[in-house]
Parts: C-alpha cells; sequence; structure tokens
C-alpha cells in the first residue's frame, strides 16, 4: 500500500509539473525588443520615450546592480487568435524562489499610461479577452536589475548592498518576451491538481479523505492524453470535481483572507527603489480587482500612498476608484509600518497621526486597527496610544519567530502599562505573504491556540517586497478552498470584518499584559549606532523646535509658526523609523542616505529654532531649557566660559542666575564635587564611585565603566541578531595609553582616558563631573575599525535588584533580573530609551544615555553574600550582512552614571542629556509658555494645533507609575480646554480655573489637552 501511495503521489507531481503547467500557455510569438539602458538613476517615462533603443535578443545579459533599462516591444496578435485569451509573457531571467529581492518591471503604453508589473510569480500582462485578431501592443517596460543580497542563505558578504560598491557586470539574462494565448482550461486544471494534491499531503496517513483524493487524481490523469493536454483537460477536470465539490466539516477552522503585499520602505534595496516597487505592485493590484469583484487588498503605510500619489498619478486614481468600490482597504493607520520598540513616544504619537490623518483627507477613511505584521517586538505602550487614535485592533505577525517559547495566543486582548487593552490577532498562518497553501492552510489550523474557544483567524496573501502582491492564482485557490471538506474554509474579507467577527465570538479572549518581546532579533537595538542616533536626536531636536515656535507665535508679534516645514521634516524622521532603516537591517546604500538625511534634518531644525528664538527679541543672553524639569545646571557658552544656572521647566532664564553649588575638585585621578566622588583607576575605569549624599556609600561592586569587546557571530541574520554565545567569549579593553586632567574648573572636572585596540580601533572617553549634580558623564568618542564584534559598557553596581526598569514610549517597563523561567532567560537583551534604573528598597542607581538603546541586566551574588547587579549599555556592533561596512568609521555619544537616582532623578535626567540647555542671545520670555506642577505630570510636547486655528496642543503623560494630579498653567489667556484624541479632535471638557487647568492621570496615562488662545 505505501508503495502505491508513492506511486500515486510521484505521478501526480510529474504530470502536474511536466504536462500540465507547461501546457498553459497554448500557442505564442516573440515581441521585437530594443532596449535602451538609462545612464544611473531612474528616469521619467517622458526621458525613456523619447530616448533611442537598440535591437536586443533574447538570452542575451541585461542589467548592471541597481541599474534602469527600458525595453521597448512591439507586436501583433495573430488573426487566427481570434476569440481566445491573449497575454504577454515577459520572463526578465528571474532567479531563485524569493519574489520580491530580485528583477521586476513596471510596463507602460505607450502615452506612459502604467498597465501591470511583472515579477517573478506574476510574468503576464493582459492584452484581450477574447482578442479579435490582429491587435498591435506597443509597450515600454522599466525594469529594475536589483540585486540579490541575500543570496546563499544569508551568508555571503557581498559589496552589491551600495551602487557606489556594486560594480557594473550585468546579472540577468532575458529568457523570454512572448504574446501568448492562455488555455483557460488548462490554467484551471493546474489550479485544481494543485490544490487538491496539497491538501492530499497534509491530512492523515489514516483520513478517508486522503485516500479518496489520491486515487480521485490517479483516475483523473487517466483521462489526460500527454500528447494533446488541451483538448483533454476539460475531462480531468470533470473527474476531479467531486473531489472539489465536498463541503467542509461545520466545524472547520474558518480563515479571513485579506489581500496584501508587505513592502519594506526600505530594506535590502534603497529608497528610490522602494517608490517604484510601490508603483508596480499597486498597478497589479488594481488590475486583479478589475478582474476579482470578491478581491479585498489590505494596505498600510501613508508614506507609500503619498509616494504613488507624487510620482504615479495614473495608479493613484486607479486606488482611489477600488477604495470607492470596498476593494482596497487603507490600513494601519501609521506613517510606515514603524520598529516596534524604539521610536520615541511623540514619535508613535505622530506615526499614527500622520498615517490617519492622510487616509481621512484623501480617502474619508478612517483606519479601525494597527496594522504591522513584521517589527521586531512591540513596546507596551502601544494598547493606549493605538486607542487614543481611534482604533479597536492590532494585529501582527512577528512573534511567531520566536526562538524559544511559543506565543500564548492567537487572539488575545492586549494590555499595556496604563491598563488599556487593545483587541489584537496574531495569525497562525505564521506569514504575511501567505498563497492559501495546503501546507498554510493545515498549519493555520494546527497552530490556532483558540480551539473550542473561537473559530477564525487571519491570513494576509500575496506576494511581498515587490513580489506583486496578490496573484490571480492565489484567488482562484481561494475559491476552491472557500468549503472544501479536510481543509479550513477561506472568505476574502475586509480586515474590520474579521475583527468585529472574531470578538463578538471571544469578547472574553485571555488577557497579555505588558510588551510583546520578540525572541530574537535582538541586536536590532544596537546595529547601525549612527541611524539609531539620528533618530534620537531628532525627536529631540523637533520637540525643541516646536516648543520654541509656539511660544514665538503666542508671543513674539509677526512670527508665523511654520506648519509646513515642521510636517515635513517630521515625515522624514517617522519614514526613518521604519521597521528595516531604524533596527539597522538594512543595506548600506540605505543607512548612507539615512545618515545624511539626519543631519539634513538637525541642519533646517536648528534654523527654524534659531528663528524662533531670534524671534523673542534679542539683547541678552539666556539660557533655554526644552526639558520638562527644572535644570540647575552648569553650560558651557560659545566662548568657553562655563556658568551655573537655574532655568525652569520648557522656559528660559539669563545666564547665571541662582546660587553656586559646591566646587568640583580634581585631586590626581579623583573628581569630587560633595555629592559624588570618582576614583578613576590607572587603566582608565572607574575604582570607586561614593555617594556622599549616602553616608559615602559605595555604588559600585567591580570595576565601573568596564568597556568589553565580545565575539558576535550569530548563527544566522548578521545585523538583527545577536545570540546568547555571544558573552561567552570577550577581550575587556583595560589597557589605556593616557590618562589627561583636561578640566580643572570650580564648575567642571574632567579626565580623558584614551584607549587603542583590535584593528586599529580607538575610543577616548572624557569622564566628567559638575558642581551640584550627581551625574558622572562619558563622553565617548570612538573610531571603530572590528569586524563581528559587539562592544558593552558594564556598571556593576552593589544593589540587590528584584528587577530593572526601562523607560519606553511614554513611560516604563520592568523587567525581572532573575531567569527563573524561560520567558526571562530569553530576554538577554533587551530594549529601553534614555535611561535603565536599577534599585533595592532605599537606593538605586541609573544609566543615562544619549543615543544607545540596546542593554543586558544581569544579578550574581557575591562571595561575602552580597549581590550585584550590573547594567551592560550595548555602544556599538560590527556585522558584515547585509551591509559589510556596517558602523565602521567615527561614532560620538555620551551616556551617564546617575548614583542615588530614583525613577523621578532617572526621568529628569533622561530628558536633561538629551535635551542640552540652549544658550543664546535672545530676551527669551518670563514665563514659560505652558508650565504644570504635581510629581509625575510630564509634558511631552508643546505645539500649536495642526489645523492652524491657533490653539496650543499639549500632550502630558503621567512618567513615574503611579496617580498623578496637578495644575497646567499658560502664560498667554486661556480661553477654554478640550480633552482631545490624538489627532487633536475633542473628547470632553478639561477643567479650567482662569489661565490653569487641573490634570488628572492614572498611571502612565496619556493625554492631549487642546487650549484655545485668547484674543488670538
Amino acid at each position: 500500500m505505501h508503495d502505491e501511495r508513492r506511486r500515486i503521489e510521484e505521478r501526480v507531481q510529474r504530470v502536474h509539473d511536466q504536462r500540465i503547467k507547461t501546457a498553459i500557455y497554448a500557442a505564442s510569438v516573440p515581441f521585437e525588443v530594443e532596449a535602451w539602458q538609462a545612464p544611473g538613476e531612474p528616469v521619467p517615462f517622458e526621458e525613456a520615450a523619447a530616448s533611442s533603443y537598440e535591437p536586443f535578443a533574447m538570452d542575451t545579459p541585461w542589467g548592471p546592480p541597481w541599474g534602469t533599462t527600458w525595453f521597448r516591444m512591439r507586436g501583433q496578435v495573430p488573426a487566427e487568435w481570434a476569440g481566445k485569451r491573449v497575454e504577454a509573457v515577459i520572463d526578465l531571467g528571474f532567479i531563485g524562489d524569493w519574489p520580491g529581492n530580485q528583477a521586476e518591471a513596471l510596463v507602460h503604453l505607450t502615452d506612459g499610461t502604467p498597465l501591470k508589473a511583472v515579477n517573478p510569480l506574476n510574468q503576464y500582462v493582459a492584452i484581450a479577452n477574447p482578442a479579435v485578431g490582429g491587435e498591435r501592443i506597443d509597450y515600454l517596460v522599466e525594469a529594475a536589475s536589483n540585486p540579490d543580497i541575500l543570496a546563499d542563505n544569508f551568508s555571503k558578504i557581498t559589496p552589491m548592498g551600495d551602487k557606489l560598491t556594486a560594480g557594473d557586470k550585468p546579472i540577468y539574462t532575458f529568457q523570454r518576451a512572448d504574446i501568448a494565448v492562455l488555455d483557460e482550461e488548462v490554467w484551471h486544471l493546474d489550479l485544481d491538481v494543485q490544490v487538491l494534491r496539497e491538501l492530499m499531503l497534509e491530512l492523515g496517513e489514516h483520513d478517508p479523505r486522503r485516500h479518496e483524493i489520491m486515487h480521485t487524481l490517479d483516475r483523473a490523469l487517466d483521462l489526460l492524453d500527454l500528447d494533446d493536454v488541451s483538448g483533454t483537460a476539460a475531462d480531468v477536470r470533470a473527474a476531479l470535481k467531486p473531489a472539489l465539490s465536498k463541503p467542509a466539516n461545520a466545524s472547520a477552522h474558518i480563515v479571513s483572507g485579506v489581500g496584501h503585499a508587505h513592502i519594506d520602505s526600505a530594506w535590502l534595496w534603497p529608497i528610490r527603489e522602494t517608490k517604484r516597487k510601490t508603483s508596480r505592485t499597486f498597478s497589479n493590484v488594481t488590475s486583479l480587482a478589475d478582474e476579482y469583484d470578491d478581491f479585498i487588498f489590505a494596505c498600510s503605510q501613508a508614506q507609500q500612498y503619498e509616494w504613488v500619489r507624487d510620482n504615479y498619478p495614473k495608479v493613484w486614481a486607479r486606488i482611489q476608484e477600488s477604495v470607492k468600490k470596498g476593494q482596497w482597504a487603507p490600513v494601519g493607520g501609521m506613517w510606515v509600518e514603524a520598529d516596534g520598540n524604539l521610536p520615541g513616544g511623540e514619535a508613535v504619537a505622530r506615526q499614527l497621526i500622520h498615517g490617519k490623518r492622510f487616509f481621512i483627507e484623501h480617502f474619508g477613511v478612517e483606519t479601525k486597527g494597527v496594522w504591522l505584521p513584521d517589527s521586531f517586538g512591540y513596546t507596551a505602550a502601544y494598547p493606549q496610544l493605538a486607542k487614543l487614535a481611534g482604533n479597536e485592533w492590532f494585529l501582527t505577525q512577528k512573534i511567531s519567530w520566536n526562538q524559544t517559547n511559543k506565543f500564548p495566543h492567537h487572539t488575545f486582548w492586549w494590555e499595556g502599562i496604563d491598563g488599556t487593552r487593545i483587541f489584537t490577532h496574531f495569525p497562525p498562518v505564521d506569514t504575511y505573504n501567505a498563497r492559501f497553501s495546503g501546507e498554510e492552510m493545515a498549519r493555520a489550523t494546527r497552530n490556532y491556540q483558540e480551539k473550542g474557544a473561537a473559530t477564525r483567524s487571519l491570513a494576509p496573501f500575496g506576494w511581498g517586497d515587490g513580489g506583486g502582491g496578490p496573484t490571480r492564482e492565489i484567488m482562484e485557490r481561494a475559491r476552491r478552498l472557500a468549503d472544501l471538506e479536510g481543509s479550513p474554509k477561506v472568505v476574502v474579507e475586509h480586515p474590520d470584518d474579521f475583527f468585529a467577527k472574531a470578538r463578538e465570538e471571544y469578547p472574553d479572549a485571555p488577557v497579555w499584559v505588558g510588551e510583546l518581546y520578540l525572541e530574537l532579533h535582538r541586536a536590532t537595538y544596537t546595529s547601525q549606532a549612527r541611524t539609531k542616533q539620528g533618530n534620537r536626536r531628532s525627536e529631540h531636536k523637533l520637540r525643541e523646535a516646536e516648543l520654541w515656535a509656539t511660544t514665538a507665535a503666542l508671543h513674539a508679534p509677526g512670527y508665523a509658526y511654520p506648519h509646513e516645514k515642521l510636517d515635513r521634516l517630521w515625515k522624514t524622521v517617522l519614514l526613518h523609523q521604519f521597521h528595516d532603516i531604524l533596527p539597522g537591517s538594512s543595506i548600506a546604500w540605505v543607512h548612507r542616505e539615512a545618515e545624511a538625511e539626519y543631519a539634513r534634518v538637525a541642519v533646517e531644525v536648528e534654523e527654524l529654532t534659531a528663528e524662533a528664538v531670534t524671534a523673542l527679541g534679542t539683547g541678552g543672553t539666556r539660557v533655554f531649557n526644552t526639558s520638562p524639569v527644572e535644570r540647575r545646571e552648569v553650560v558651557r557658552t560659545a566662548d568657553g566660559t562655563l556658568a551655573h544656572t537655574v532655568v525652569p521647566a520648557n522656559g528660559s532664564a539669563p545666564l547665571g542666575t541662582g546660587d553656586a553649588p559646591e566646587p568640583v575638585t580634581v585631586a590626581g585621578r579623583v573628581l569630587d564635587n560633595g555629592l559624588v566622588r570618582v576614583e578613576v583607576a590607572e587603566d582608565g575605569t572607574l575604582a570607586s564611585v561614593r555617594d556622599l549624599r549616602a553616608g559615602g556609600r559605595e555604588v559600585l561592586a567591580d570595576t565601573g565603566n568596564l568597556l568589553r569587546l565580545h565575539t558576535d557571530l550569530p548563527n544566522y541574520w548578521d545585523a538583527w541578531d545577536v545570540d546568547k554565545h555571544y558573552k561567552n567569549r570577550y577581550t575587556d579593553l583595560l589597557d589605556a595609553e593616557s590618562l589627561t586632567v583636561v578640566e580643572e574648573d570650580p564648575l567642571l572636572g574632567a579626565i580623558r582616558v584614551e584607549r587603542s585596540f583590535g584593528k586599529g580601533s580607538r575610543i577616548t572617553q572624557t569622564i566628567s563631573l559638575r558642581a551640584g549634580s550627581p551625574r558622572i558623564d562619558f563622553e565617548t568618542d570612538i573610531d571603530w575599525h572590528e569586524a563581528e564584534k559587539f562592544l558593552k559598557a558594564g556598571f556593576p553596581v552593589d544593589v540587590r535588584a528584584a528587577h530593572s526598569s526601562a523607560e519606553i514610549a511614554f513611560g516604563h517597563i520592568q523587567r525581572p533580573t532573575h531567569t527563573n523561567t524561560s520567558w526571562e532567560s530569553a530576554r538577554f537583551e533587551v530594549s529601553g530609551h534614555r535611561w535603565v534604573h536599577i534599585g533595592e528598597p532605599g537606593y538605586g542607581v541609573a544609566v543615562i544615555n544619549d543615543s544607545t538603546y540596546g542593554h543586558d541586566v544581569t544579578r550574581t551574588v557575591r562571595e561575602d553574600g552580597g549581590t550585584t547587579t550590573t547594567v551592560h549599555l550595548s555602544l556599538v556592533r560590527a556585522p558584515r550582512i547585509p551591509d559589510p561596512e556596517a558602523d565602521q568609521g567615527k561614532h560620538r555619544f555620551t551616556y551617564a552614571l546617575l548614583p542615588g537616582a530614583t525613577i523621578e532623578d532617572a526621568v529628569a535626567e533622561g530628558y536633561s542629556l538629551n535635551l542640552p540647555l540652549r544658550v543664546a542671545d535672545s530676551a527669551g520670555t518670563p514665563e514659560p509658555v505652558v508650565s504644570v506642577d504635581g510629581g509625575g505630570v510630564t509634558i511631552e510636547s508643546v505645539k500649536l494645533a495642526d489645523d492652524a486655528s491657533g490653539d496650543v496642543v499639549v500632550r502630558v503623560y503621567e512618567s513615574l507609575g503611579g496617580r498623578a494630579q496637578g495644575t497646567l498653567r499658560t502664560s498667554f489667556p486661556l480661553a477654554g480646554a478640550q480633552l482631545t484624541d490624538l489627532l487633536e479632535r475633542p473628547l470632553t471638557s478639561a477643567d479650567t480655573d482662569g489661565d490653569s487647568v487641573s490634570v488628572t492621570l492614572r498611571p502612565f496615562e496619556i493625554q492631549t489637552l487642546r487650549l484655545a488662545v485668547e484674543n488670538k
């Protein structure tokens, strides 16, 4: 019996692959092809159409890496094909089985109208159905010769990731450009056989349905004349029909399919190529919608829509029409599918604001859910932010990639740090590029964790990343699987409909509390450090520009708030938070351009801030404090003078105000300011840090600021992953070339440490202590030339901390320092924003940073019985795939140790380090534009309303994890106040008293206040 089964299975596969599939196109004639190689970057259609073309033959190499070749294809439908379905079939020389990471093309009519793309698994362009015969075809085909960056299964180091290093040798060989007849009966037979064969192979060995299908296929193929597949296809289909007509079990799992084409906004290609990928895929999708009335396509990322609107207006018009017909579903409500951990809180809010507003303005559609299938973990702030933007559901997929623990739910309520819950689904099909294969459908049913309590799951289907999106073959599979015995039922529907049904049948779904941590891709918290630094600094510079622009708009007559410029700059930053740019997992070209964009943003934002500060008047030297906490701090003026100044939160003060603090003393390698005493060892590490406010308590349990260089070769996914074995091999950098006292002033003491190591790398650190502050800064310059290494800075602290606290968007999260379970053990590298805090009752320490995100916290018991809790900041890596030169070169950043810190101290110093005081020639204003009292009530942003009404919008949150009450006061006459959603739409009125507003917050609650200005 086993031999008989194998015989049938092998027969079905061979006949299908070698006879049926090859007979789908019954006849063909070649196009006449000419080619023109565009010089350099892509050119507009009009330039390509006016260029001179040369004859081009099939089997000819074409396409230098990242090049664009335009092909002119001319032909005529033979008269004898009248009444048949005729298509163009184009094979650019597609390679491998990954449709999105190679050549692709967009076919245009000669008037510039985009028709459809050709992709590896979607090579046709419709010509006529039915043909009349004699039709003339004249196409211009824009073909992109994008290289396969991840050839050889992520193991090949390649220079192909940047046009500057990729060379110019052609990398593809053109295979086919034909006008062909599609034999629809054979095409349908191909799909019938595929669906039944795949279903058969997934059914159990003893399932009668498996044997029924097997013998049905065997008998049906007896009817196929191998020399006349076309003539006998109908007979075979008739024999298969009974097996395809048996209805599914009443209890069968229901798969809600929605068309999708996950397109990374940059990854193994630059942003400019994504702009073309979107036009190609969206052309395919709108064409498919014309062919299948039951087709629905879900598409996120407002940025990609904007690219199509600006660059491909005819495709844009087709999208608008598809939205009106209900076949195109804008989803996600974010500017891009951003990284789920690294963007700051206000940036996540702006992702939702700009994304949702775009869909409302251009389509009249308010998206209901966050569509974020492919990010490397998700912050516990998302449920609240999603709800505040008007969302009802959240979708992700990536958690299925967990290395260690299987996530226990597929449909659940996700509870964030503030207690907000959002209905969440995690498709058990374990892909966002489904094609309704038998294996996928079986996996969806087998995986589904909610069996017995719920019955349905979602399956996004279609080829992503420029693979062309959903295809007619996938739609045909869905139709065959709509009600088929042995398979889950498939229904194509809008994701909003799926979520409504899923919630209705399972309102008491289980609850998952806290972050959705991905047990993989942990190195994305560190890779491409300059990209991450550009993001962090851009977020803070934009905060600064908005605050002072708002202040100037209210207090400087004639000043105009720069709405358009700030909007454009924010969108640039939001784009680069995409989940393969900010995490550092893209090719060299992407990160080279990202660094340049961040530099441009920095210049423009600085100009806006300077204009606003100057508009407030000149004639005095003032210090501006953008942070939400009062600052008592040492600043350095442009001429190098040091001064101690007290500056109110969100306000300004004259230079040099406040009482002089106790001076700093420098004695050899010891810095002392009366608050802390820091001893630098001969090797440049910290030998001792004593907290003089705590009776001289020694903070360190061992060597502090220990720079440790680890060997770092993950098993896979170099830029993405750091595997646990990295900890086992390392070198401590203990050879200091020099220790030099570089500051010896009553307001500032500093010691510079210089080291060289490895393959010509150098680190210069300036360890500084300022008067009046217990914070110890490590200003760090690295010239990095290592490969496959991981640099960390360790601070072993003499505290017994049961958990660590790390800042995330609009709050912080606690993580255990022990590894009792596999879930805790898997969190050996975690992310945070500006600070990490560890503490025991009565005493804590914080580690602050201005641009790093990755860290780990470990706990050990010493021989003396004490406990050491060590924070290791992840500083820089050196992966070689996909960018062989990742992180090479210069880096400059600062991190700091804060002894005796509470969470409140960590919050304050996190803002302070990331928002340096600004010294400027300005008259300033006597009072901050807004101020707030009440512990824990923290102002995150101050801006004018997006509708240009002149209203002031203030976003506040509770930052300590407890309940908070406070009063927000304005320095402008207040005409009224409202609580709004993130899109600044009114929710309720706020309590006001004169020029003040009462604020009451739950732990980590976010509120947006819209303040009307009297007589504006």
